[in-house]
């Protein structure tokens, strides 16, 4: 009986050992290091002086996608455009272009957003002057032909200007709905200037 109780101890001890080494093992396992490249965001192609159409179905022009620079990146399909300017062509509707610093596409670019100096620009018709919209930053939908921001927006069109925080874009109801802390003059076109005496 004696030589039974003590052999527990240092049997014990050495089954706490085996479990505190396989523990240790597989604390420190470092995952398989994949050294093909699929983890890194670097662009796997870089175009200067870019001009893209976009067509539907039957073959009509939705829109012009032009930029100084483009770089793709493979692990997630997106990619990073330099001075965007995207253009809307319809010959019922003003054509109205849109231009930033920087963008940002997915995949099909079926979404852009674009930073820094974004303005929206939209030709004269027969009865309303140009329209320019200002803001920091865009998001555009572009088979939508929808748009929205949460930043502070300026638009201005000959003497009238209204600014405002957030907006919603439709292009396509050539709508512009300004969301919160809306200010503005707007010249109406029924007033008649007086002559000056």
């Amino acid at each position: 009986m004696r030589k039974w109780s003590s052999a527990l101890l240092p049997l014990s001890i050495l089954l706490v050992l085996v479990a505190l080494t396989t523990w240790l093992r597989y604390v420190t396992e470092f995952p398989e290091v994949r050294n093909d490249g699929r983890n890194r965001h670097d662009p796997d192609y870089i175009i200067s002086d870019v001009r893209g159409r976009k067509l539907d179905t039957a073959g009509n022009l939705l829109y012009i996608l032009t930029a100084d620079e483009i770089r793709h990146y493979p692990d997630d399909d997106t990619t990073d455009l330099l001075k965007p300017t995207l253009i809307y062509l319809d010959p019922k509707r003003p054509p109205v272009s849109i231009h930033s610093v920087h963008g940002h596409t997915s995949s099909q670019a079926e979404r852009i957003e674009l930073w820094e100096q974004v303005e929206i620009h939209r030709a004269a018709t027969a009865k309303d002057g140009p329209l320019v919209a200002t803001m920091s930053e865009l998001t555009v939908l572009t088979d939508e032909e929808r748009a929205f921001t949460k930043s502070r927006v300026l638009i201005t069109q000959t003497n009238s200007w209204v600014q405002g925080v957030g907006m919603q874009v439709n292009n396509k109801l050539q709508t512009y709905l300004l969301e919160s802390a809306v200010t503005g003059q707007i010249e109406s076109h029924f007033a008649r200037k007086k002559p000056l005496t």
